[in-house]
């Protein structure tokens, strides 16, 4: 088993489904009448129309704000139709929220700056109530976490790729509700998606229910710049990717046989024998993601603490499955083994042929299933969004998520080029 660097690369918010109204039985016409006192039926009356209200936040002159902030909206009788937000007269695109309660800008706001907001809602015999305030933000702060977004612009991945967010240090549980508010996922075509946050809070990710339809085009806007958290630190940057998703390829290793089977768009393609880890250094089992693809590499164990698994060796075709060290690649020292017994540290020994082969057919983010080993995938050991049930995944949100209904907020249009 071989020790990797670990490298940067990388809310969902419940969609309400309103029930459907019932109809009752018998003959048409409008609805029940009403009998006046006289004994005359004339029709129900009509309710009076609730007052239209509004009241925005933040508060007119407030100060020191977070350059996160949203311009939030609490209306009654009618919906909201405008936000204008301005800064020294230039104007600050945004959108809302699909469920209305904020005004999102499509940018972190600027450190130390003043801005005006004014707020239109209008009520359904179009009367019209509007609410103005100004506010400023804050100067940049010192202290600030560490993030990262496992996506890049105009890349192709495989069906299983997560949305994978890091953080540097791990997001507090108290904060974790206020972050993932702010990271924003849209598929096209659409498809549900939840949050799951590892233990620690280093990583969080967001999948669907099931893998992710070929050819979905994923948008994503990581929007943590001046988010404030509970430990007096700040998030550091906003990260943006548009990426696309790549045809269906699978694989499965089963250790009974010591066999890899490849499927691509769930036809199965290639067989292949393999050599896992021995006893002393067992493969895990569980369902990993390609996260990473070297063609050649160079394989460091010295430094791990026992002196047997110590070794410095060249490595073709690397393919990364776990933090932990545990790839596909090649060996051609292991070829009378694979298919037979296992002798790896940890990885999935291949022939160089087979190795080849199937690197050139492969993405980051294509799912690769082990079973039978003696050791389980531990959670957070690469990204194991999808080495648990669905039930189980959106167990780990931050927020209420439906186990049948999940969907992503409305979010500014997701762009750009992502740091790493």
């Amino acid at each position: 088993m071989a020790k990797g660097t670990r490298a940067w690369a990388t809310i969902a918010a419940l969609i309400v489904v309103a029930p459907m109204a019932l109809g009752g039985c018998g003959a048409g016409g409008d609805g029940p009448e009403f009998v006046s006192a006289t004994g005359q039926a004339t029709a129900s009356p009509t309710p009076p129309a609730e007052p239209l209200a509004l009241a925005i936040a933040p508060a007119a002159g407030a100060e020191k704000q977070p350059v996160s902030t949203e311009i939030g909206t609490t209306v009654s009788g009618g919906t909201i139709t405008e936000v204008a937000v301005t800064s020294g007269g230039a104007k600050v695109p945004g959108s809302l929220r699909e469920d209305g309660t904020s005004w999102v800008p499509d940018a972190p706001l600027k450190y130390a700056k003043k801005y005006d907001a004014t707020v239109t809602a209008t009520g359904p015999s179009g009367q019209v109530e509007t609410k103005t305030t100004s506010f400023t933000t804050m100067a940049k702060p010192r202290g600030q976490i560490g993030s990262g977004l496992y996506l890049f612009d105009d890349k192709v991945y495989g069906v299983a790729m997560p949305v994978v967010v890091e953080f540097s240090p791990g997001i507090p549980q108290k904060d974790r509700a206020a972050v993932q508010k702010r990271m924003f996922v849209r598929t096209d075509p659409p498809q549900p998606g939840a949050w799951h946050w590892v233990a620690n809070g280093t990583q969080a990710y967001y999948r669907a229910p099931e893998f992710w339809q070929p050819e979905t085009k994923l948008t994503v806007r990581i929007a943590l710049e001046g988010i404030p958290l509970s430990n007096g630190k700040y998030g550091n940057v906003d990260r943006k990717a548009s990426t696309r998703i790549g045809s269906r390829f699978e694989m499965k290793i089963d250790n009974e046989n010591k066999q890899m089977t490849v499927f691509e768009n769930e036809k199965l393609v290639r067989t292949m024998p393999v050599s896992l880890g021995k006893k002393a250094t067992p493969s895990s089992s569980g369902t990993m993601v390609v996260m990473e693809k070297k063609e050649s590499t160079v394989f460091d164990t010295m430094d791990d603490p026992n002196p047997a698994n110590r070794y410095v060796t060249d490595i073709d075709f690397a393919q990364r499955l776990t933090w932990g060290g545990e790839y596909i690649h090649a060996a051609p020292w292991s070829v009378e083994q694979q298919g037979r017994s296992n002798v790896s540290h940890g990885c999935v020994n291949l022939s160089t042929p087979n190795a080849r082969w199937l690197f050139e057919k492969t993405k980051v983010g294509d799912p690769v299933t082990v079973k039978g080993t003696e050791r389980r995938l531990e959670s957070g050991n690469g990204w194991t969004a999808w080495d648990m049930t669905w039930e189980e995944f959106i167990k780990g949100s931050a927020l209420p998520v439906s186990a049948t209904t999940a969907g992503a907020p409305a979010s500014p249009t997701a762009g750009g080029t992502p740091s790493s």
